[in-house]
């Protein structure tokens, strides 16, 4: 390693909460060296590993989530819990690939994120909440780490996400090709990079629910925590009243910049999505949760991103580039992909450009650390909203005298 790379641990734990993913990013890395097929990257991934979240710390987040009462002194437990359990997750990882970390970038898990500011006690306030103590994380793991990423952003006008565009907008621009990014985890979000854009044109948004509405109501009527393949999805019908219900909803119709999570896709929503189905078979209503997702990302795609009805303009877009959980679920993707034909997009995978789907966020964590490491700011005003470029996260240092 030359003096000028880092290896860099990027953590991440998602909306769904079923687990910790910690991807080894060696950064500064020349293109000769990389092992990504992007001709602009400049880092090299040595690896990706998943970790699941104990059962019982799993139901402890889930309840955390959006709560509308919880105990102070639980919350504080979790926040350390969470801790070592990230501590425990990159000790692992650097085992696992015989390596030492310079630097972590973790996300944490997000407990409550308000990206448009409400009223509160006599001021209107955005809020986030993303736990897992860095400080602890520093002293096991003996390597600075940069966390708490999204209050920068919101402090200078942002909605504190999406973040990871900065790594969509570094892997996937191209010159003569334009493409959007999806991903697919707990919520589904995208990254529309034109063709030759400077980042300052990109457009980014979270488009509805991802795997969130699915992986609920596959374990409130088969007692699963996720339709494995999407199974189950393929063996039901669609009930296309519901869809068009559910898709007439605020959040669908609300101009970008714009960020979701369980306050708009969480239990209460999938009361009422389980009340609208009524009566249908269960494998009808995980089909239908499934074709939520397909149609929301469609929708949003032709709302924002493809020529206006009846215009001459060619499509800016060409490729839909699909990363996240839900790429592994092939009813999702194949019903994604009817209702992409229409707007003339063919389909990928980020694995085809080198970054597996499922390490994809946790990589973007790396590269947004080292990003901050080195003081350079990282988010995209034009995704998130903010009036000006930020430098994301805050670090915690290890024990220096050792």
């Amino acid at each position: 390693m030359t003096k000028k790379e880092m290896i860099v641990a990027g953590v991440m734990s998602g909306t769904s909460a079923d687990g910790i993913n910690v991807a080894l990013v060696r950064m500064g890395v020349g293109k000769s060296r990389a092992r990504t097929n992007l001709a602009h990257a400049n880092f090299d991934l040595l690896g990706h590993s998943e970790y699941s979240y104990p059962r019982k710390v799993r139901a402890a987040v889930l309840a955390a989530m959006n709560a509308s009462r919880a105990s102070v002194a639980d919350l504080a437990r979790l926040n350390f819990l969470l801790g070592e359990l990230y501590s425990d997750a990159v000790l692992a990882s650097e085992r696992q690939f015989r390596v030492k970390v310079n630097l972590v970038g973790c996300h944490g898990q997000t407990l409550y994120h308000q990206g448009e500011p409400q009223r509160f006690l006599g001021r209107k306030l955005a809020a986030t909440w993303q736990t897992g103590e860095p400080a602890i994380i520093a002293a096991r793991v003996a390597a600075p780490v940069v966390s708490d990423f999204r209050p920068a952003d919101m402090a200078a006008g942002g909605k504190g996400a999406p973040l990871v565009p900065f790594l969509d907008y570094l892997l996937f621009r191209d010159p003569h090709i334009g493409r959007i990014v999806q991903n697919i985890g707990g919520i589904a979000n995208l990254t529309a990079i034109p063709a030759g854009a400077s980042v300052n044109h990109v457009v980014a948004f979270d488009t509805g629910p991802g795997n969130m509405v699915i992986d609920a109501v596959t374990e409130k009527l088969f007692g699963q925590p996720f339709d494995r393949g999407g199974r189950i999805a393929a063996s039901g019908t669609i009930l296309s009243n519901v869809i068009d219900e559910f898709l007439q909803r605020k959040f669908f119709k609300r101009n970008p910049p714009k960020t979701a999570g369980r306050e708009e896709f969480g239990w209460e929503f999938v009361s009422e999505f389980l009340r609208s189905c009524g009566p249908s078979r269960k494998q009808d209503v995980i089909a239908t949760a499934t074709a939520l997702t397909a149609k929301s990302i469609a929708d949003a795609v032709q709302r924002y991103a493809a020529p206006r009805s009846g215009s001459k303009r060619k499509p800016a877009f060409r490729e839909m580039i699909l990363s996240g959980g839900g790429s592994k679920n092939f009813t999702l993707v194949s019903m994604l992909t009817s209702a992409l034909q229409p707007l003339g997009l063919r389909l990928r995978f980020s694995d085809e450009f080198g970054l597996p789907s499922a390490a994809k966020e946790a990589v973007a964590f790396a590269v947004l650390a080292h990003e901050t490491w080195h003081r350079r700011p990282s988010n995209v005003p034009s995704a998130t909203g903010a009036k000006r470029a930020a430098v994301l996260g805050k670090i915690s240092y290890p024990d220096l005298s050792s």
